[in-house]
């Protein structure tokens, strides 16, 4: 693996880049970094050169000024500027998990001439569902508690809100930075990497539910622009999630791009549980072999 920092607009970008082969860039949601996609990028560095980075105002990629709201379009031309940084003159395959999924749907409408595929796991679009107005509602009431009473109070209204509609937290609902990658509890005293990596989340739990949880959840992506994009874009869903509001989005996505959606193992967080049956699913949505 080899690590490296790009300079971008009003923030600095760390990335990490493994393996050889088409590019591959896999972007995470919530507070996770890097770190969290480093089985998976392990499983797939034998076919692809994957490229995994922390998203602005997460661990190891500050902002240049205070925090402020996050834009989706912000974040998806920063996904732009790390696969120019690395993918050469040929378009990249991307993965995105949960809110780096709508990342990556904004980079395919935005920039398709450097997405050659998009895989889009689970991505929280609370817009396209038919309980919208319940959504909207407890997105407005986080913002409000985060002004009130912290970032603790509105991760707590966040987890509640997902345990009332009978799933699991998409991206931080529950305290992450207690938790492993794909959502494990942590058990016993952790490495001092994986301590590292947890206490980052920790850090990272704030800037999520404050400044990216409102106006991510109340962002559209361009239908329109993917439609005429050319780019593939396959929706998927955890095999264990269904039900749950990401897995009902991703549907919801899959019928607006007109491609059947892809289920993939294990739940929201499947790729940290089961990164080698995860990897080989996605290899083969990517390669057409397999959604």
């Amino acid at each position: 693996m080899r690590s490296s920092v790009l300079q971008a607009p009003g923030a600095e970008l760390y990335y990490e880049v493994r393996g050889s082969g088409p590019v591959l860039l896999l972007i995470c949601g919530g507070v996770y970094d890097a770190a969290a996609y480093q089985p998976l990028a392990e499983a797939l560095a034998d076919r692809y050169t994957v490229v995994t980075y922390d998203r602005r105002g997460n661990s190891r990629s500050p902002l240049n000024g205070p925090p402020e709201a996050q834009s989706i379009e912000v974040h998806g031309r920063d996904a732009q500027l790390v696969l120019s940084a690395v993918r050469g003159t040929e378009p990249a395959y991307v993965f995105g998990n949960s809110s780096g999924a709508i990342v990556g749907l904004a980079l395919a409408a935005r920039y398709p001439e450097h997405v050659r595929g998009l895989v889009a796991h689970e991505p929280p679009i609370f817009e396209l569902l038919s309980d919208r107005e319940y959504w909207r509602g407890v997105i407005d009431n986080v913002e409000k508690t985060f002004r009130s009473e912290g970032p603790t109070a509105a991760g707590q209204v966040l987890g509640a809100a997902f345990a009332e509609q009978g799933g699991g937290s998409a991206d931080g609902g529950e305290a992450e930075e207690q938790r492993m990658p794909g959502g494990a509890l942590s058990e016993g005293e952790p490495d001092p990497e994986t301590a590292a990596m947890l206490m980052r989340f920790a850090k990272n739990m704030e800037f999520f539910i404050g400044y990216e949880v409102p106006p991510f959840a109340r962002y559209v992506p361009d239908f329109s622009a993917l439609r005429e994009s050319g780019v593939r874009v396959v929706a998927a869903a955890g095999e264990a999630s269904e039900g749950e509001p990401p897995y009902r989005a991703a549907f919801a996505v899959a019928e607006q791009v007109g491609t059947a959606p892809a289920i993939f193992p294990g739940d929201h967080g499947g790729f940290g549980v089961q990164p080698e049956a995860f990897g080989a699913r996605l290899h083969g949505v990517i390669s057409g072999h397999g959604g």
